[in-house]
């Protein structure tokens, strides 16, 4: 019973913002699209999503070791409660913690964070980031700069990663993993992912009032792996995140996805 409400107050959630945002969905199967729905070729800044490659980077450079080292104590204020504190890389992707993401690029220095991100062939791997002379493209140029990938992309590099055909190392993947899991859904299909949220920018890359968020993974049962990922891209002001109303778009497309297969 617990469960279906949770899936009726997802469902009230994303069908009262419906009409404000331009929505994105899309699942595929070894490069076969299961469904798509939206405009899901444009593209956005990743936000918190590119947790999943900077853990696929820190693994591979050998700064994370494990879900639990290292662990980086924050110096100094934050507004995010739940991201005071120590961290360790399970609770970093957990938590969604910008600080931690930070340190870790900060030890991995600009040029080895460009090589990977071309290596990637992720998005428009544009690491230039736009920020103030204390930052620079190495410490925010995901955070709705100079970074762009659309759905489709998002979808194309899951893949890769789900199919171990990127550039890393096999411990970075089988970490990455790890820390990217979140829950066991219906018909005992496993979920994994990471959401994200921000600023829309205008044409000329200045950020608006107006959000977008994420939601991109995969789901898992024995051997099959389906990707996904949620987009929605508000035209007027909302007061829920993004990225959660990103995941409750998700959760209700991938339960019915769940149902047809398990036919």
């Amino acid at each position: 019973m617990k469960k279906v409400i949770l899936f009726l107050c997802a469902f009230i959630s994303c069908a009262s913002s419906a009409f404000a945002s331009e929505n994105c969905f899309l699942a595929k199967e070894n490069g076969k699209v299961l469904k798509t729905e939206g405009d899901c070729k444009s593209r956005f800044a990743p936000e918190s999503t590119f947790k999943i490659p900077l853990s696929l980077i820190g693994f591979d450079a050998g700064i994370l070791r494990d879900e639990s080292k290292p662990n980086w104590p924050r110096k100094g204020d934050y507004n995010i409660n739940v991201c005071k504190g120590d961290h360790d890389p399970r609770t970093w992707m957990r938590d969604s913690c910008v600080w931690y993401s930070q340190v870790l690029t900060g030890k991995l220095g600009m040029e080895k964070f460009r090589e990977y991100i071309a290596k990637f062939n992720y998005g428009n791997k544009d690491v230039s980031g736009d920020a103030p002379e204390h930052l620079n493209g190495l410490t925010n140029s995901w955070l709705s700069s100079s970074i762009q990938i659309s759905p489709e992309e998002q979808t194309d590099f899951i893949e890769k990663l789900v199919t171990q055909k990127l550039p890393v190392s096999k411990k970075s993947f089988d970490k990455t993993k790890k820390i990217m899991s979140i829950q066991e859904l219906s018909g005992g299909w496993k979920l994994y992912g990471k959401t994200g949220s921000g600023r829309r920018q205008d044409k000329d890359g200045k950020k608006t009032e107006l959000q977008h968020g994420w939601f991109v993974g995969y789901i898992e049962k024995g051997k099959r792996k389906i990707v996904f990922a949620s987009h929605v891209a508000d035209t007027e002001k909302q007061d829920v995140f993004g990225s959660f109303r990103a995941r409750n778009n998700a959760l209700i497309k991938l339960w019915y996805l769940i149902d047809e297969l398990e036919k």
